[in-house]
Parts: structure tokens; C-alpha cells; sequence
């Protein structure tokens, strides 16, 4: 039995070796108007000390995606800090997200870690509202560039509501922005930063 088994799966799983009930099996867990998620947990048959994490992600006009993930089951979770934060340090994708009490995003900024000598990098910042979430994308260099260019009174107006939603001050949330362009316009830290990513890519595929 699987408590919590991530920050975004607010749910127990049950696991059983035989795939009979009381097993979850496949479970919707995000679906979104652009993107559906199916989650499947199940004893992994190589290794009885893990167990297998299936996600099947489904996009509009897309062919469907799989991935396999493994979760170590032998000892007790004791720390994220030695397990997960410290591979979250640099990988590629970065994210800051507010959830419901079933897990489901509900605001937030999120974006991909590439290196663009132009500094042409933009993230994506959602919120709620009545008609489903509202989704656009920015420019980085809105918050860090010579001479500075400033968001509209709409990009404005999308920030404060999106901070709201994340439960942050606008200042504080325009604060953060700034201080991650201008990570995003080193060039020398994003290109160490995806080297360290694709080095432990490597080593996982290795092993």
C-alpha cells in the first residue's frame, strides 16, 4: 500500500502482486482539455523490492506517450531531502504550483531549463476561474533585460491573480520571476545545469 506516493497524487494506492482486487490499477489523474494523465502502479516482476510506475499521457492530436518510473519499496521513506529534492536541484523542467485537496493543479508557473543565447526563454503562468483555467505565456525577458521591459496591464492583472491563487503577494510572485530570469540569462549556469541533468539521464539508463 502506497501513501502519498508523490506531492501530485493525493490518494492511497493499493499494490497487489496478482493484480486482483484490491488493486488500483489504471486511475485518471489530471484531465485537462489539452492533455489527459493515467497513472498504474504495480509490483515490478524483475525485482520485488520496487514496484512499477506507469504513466500514459494522452494530448489532443497527439499519439499517446508512455513512461515507466521505479519506486524503491524495500526500507521505509524517511527523507525527501536525500531522495527527491536533492535530483530536483537540476533538472529541466521547473515548476511552482498550487493544488486542490484531490491533487489537482489549480494555478501556477511552470516552464522548461533551455540554454537560448538569445535569452529568448518564456514560461507559462495559469490560473482558475469560472470557465477553466486561464493559460498564457511570457517572455523572461520581461523581468530581466537592458533596458528592462515591463509586463502590460493584462500580463499584470494574470500575475496578480495567479499569485493570489498560489496563496503569494504580487510583489512576492514578481520578485520570484525576476530572480529566475535572471538565472535563465546565465548561460553558463543553464548549459552546466542540463549537462548534470542528461549526465544522471545517463547514469539512470545505465543502471
Amino acid at each position: 500500500m502506497l501513501l502519498d506516493p508523490g506531492y501530485h497524487v493525493a490518494r492511497v494506492i493499493t499494490v497487489m502482486e496478482d493484480k486482483l482486487y484490491p488493486h488500483t490499477g489504471w486511475f485518471i489523474q489530471s484531465d485537462e482539455p489539452d492533455c489527459k494523465k493515467e497513472y498504474n502502479y504495480f509490483l515490478c516482476a524483475n525485482d520485488p523490492d520496487y514496484i512499477e510506475w506507469h504513466e500514459r499521457k494522452t494530448r489532443s492530436g497527439t499519439l499517446e506517450r508512455t513512461q515507466v518510473a521505479l519506486i524503491y519499496v524495500a526500507r521505509p521513506y524517511l527523507t525527501a531531502i536525500d531522495v527527491t529534492e536533492r535530483r530536483n536541484l537540476v533538472y529541466n523542467f521547473r515548476s511552482l504550483l498550487a493544488r486542490d485537496t484531490k491533487g489537482h493543479v489549480t494555478a501556477g508557473i511552470y516552464f522548461p531549463v533551455v540554454l537560448d543565447m538569445n535569452n529568448a526563454q518564456t514560461f507559462s503562468i495559469f490560473y482558475q476561474t469560472n470557465n477553466g483555467k486561464k493559460r498564457i505565456k511570457m517572455a523572461f525577458n520581461k523581468f530581466c533585460s537592458s533596458p528592462k521591459i515591463n509586463p502590460d496591464a493584462e500580463e499584470k492583472e494574470i500575475i496578480a491573480e495567479c499569485a493570489r491563487q498560489l496563496g503569494l503577494s504580487q510583489d512576492t510572485l514578481e520578485d520570484l520571476l525576476c530572480a529566475l530570469a535572471t538565472v535563465m540569462c546565465d548561460s553558463a549556469f543553464v548549459a552546466q545545469l542540463l549537462a548534470i541533468n542528461s549526465r544522471i539521464n545517463t547514469l539512470a539508463e545505465d543502471n
